[in-house]
């Protein structure tokens, strides 16, 4: 069954082919006979009750350097698109959000994955708040007296803000560090955003375990390793990918969660782990499939296709 595909995504040409988990989903449904577009995220437009983007029709390869081909550039009505990725990475702004609103004029007509009402809807750093015995002691706030209260309750913890990621802006405080007053006066100086506390886990130093879901299966693991001197076990801080088996906890963790990710069309979701709690549920621009398929040696990128084509052959009513 070959589709039209749309990828609204970050600008293809410095992408890392090696990592980069758009890449790699764009190269199997290519293998799959699906056709390509991409466009950015700038280029989405609402235009008198039509749904456009301006981009080009892709082609990839698996080489460093030329890893992709573009056609002649065109505007596309999404409306005849059988499928568009929402593929761009956070921040989780008000840009971020308004494509969301803008895409789910055509969902599901066109299948947007992951469904932008419930990516709007479940930021990484909130959804996890819907299972609070499957995670830390955590608390969103932004008043300082609050945070402070928390932290003298839990002693080390950690700090970040609501809507980052890559690990950006995370900073963990020990039970006497004085520097609690200075960063809520940084944050409060970029934004008016609440920020995240939750209580330092030690056994971060193990690593940062990050489970793939499809469709509200896991599908497999990578264990991501600070590198020396850093809590933060992020790969674009230098954390290091190992390989790791899944544990019964895991399997737990996944099983409650994993329902209403597929309920609301999260197809392609990738949450974070730290000893036995659920930290982060990402379900914007996920990542991790090219070092799980390594490890592994199981084509994870397939998986997702073929999740994808089974919505897509389900009569829409029944969606």
């Amino acid at each position: 069954m070959a589709l039209k595909v749309a990828f609204q995504m970050d600008p293809i040409g410095p992408i890392d082919i090696d990592a980069d988990s758009t890449f790699r989903i764009a190269e199997e449904a290519q293998a799959r006979g699906h056709a390509l577009f991409y466009y950015t995220p700038d280029k989405l437009a609402y235009d008198r009750g039509r749904v456009i983007a301006r981009g080009w029709p892709l082609q990839v390869q698996r080489v460093k350097g030329d890893h992709f081909r573009l056609g002649d550039p065109a505007e596309l009505d999404l409306r005849a698109m059988d499928v568009v990725w929402l593929r761009q990475d956070p921040p989780f702004d008000m840009g971020y959000i308004t494509t969301t609103h803008i895409l789910d004029m055509i969902h599901p007509d066109t299948l947007v994955v992951n469904d932008p009402f419930w990516v709007r809807n479940s930021p990484e750093k909130l959804l996890v708040l819907n299972f609070p015995d499957l995670t830390p002691p955590t608390m969103i706030a932004r008043d300082l007296q609050t945070l402070r209260a928390f932290r003298a309750e839990y002693g080390d913890v950690i700090l970040k803000p609501l809507y980052g990621n890559g690990g950006a802006g995370v900073f963990k405080l020990a039970g006497g560090d004085a520097n609690l007053a200075s960063l809520h006066e940084l944050f409060a100086g970029i934004n008016r955003e609440p920020l995240i506390m939750q209580q330092f886990l030690p056994a971060v130093s193990k690593g940062d375990k990050r489970i793939i879901l499809v469709d509200g299966e896991p599908v497999g693991a990578i264990n991501r390793v600070p590198a020396a001197g850093e809590t933060r076990s992020n790969m674009h801080v230098g954390g290091r990918p190992e390989k790791v088996a899944l544990t019964d906890r895991d399997r737990e963790i996944c099983a409650r969660i994993g329902p209403h990710l597929r309920e609301k069309g999260q197809v392609f979701v990738g949450i974070d782990v730290i000893g036995d709690w659920l930290t982060e549920i990402n379900v914007t621009s996920p990542t991790g499939i090219q070092e799980l398929e390594r490890f592994d040696g199981v084509n994870i990128a397939e998986k997702i296709w073929l999740a994808i084509e089974a919505r897509r052959a389900t009569p829409l009513s029944s969606e």
